[in-house]
């Protein structure tokens, strides 16, 4: 999807010298890719001990596998 959006330049520089990504739509969908797994895994953690979340550890790791970013 193409979408026009101003974006502060310093700071896209400094993600793609940290990311070392080629450019700058690679680097937007990793930064986009590391919020979403870093908002779930705190939501995770958030969940923890609170018997909302009965997976096993071995379902818990099949889980990860399935959504590992390549």
């Amino acid at each position: 999807m193409k979408m026009l959006v101003e974006i502060d330049e310093g700071l896209l520089k400094e993600a793609m010298a940290l990311a070392e990504t080629p450019t700058k739509k690679e680097t937007i969908r990793q930064a986009l890719h590391e919020l979403i797994r870093t908002r779930q895994r705190l939501t995770l953690k958030a969940m923890a001990g609170s018997g909302v979340v009965t997976m096993t550890l071995s379902e818990l790791r099949r889980a990860r596998r399935r959504h590992t970013v390549r």
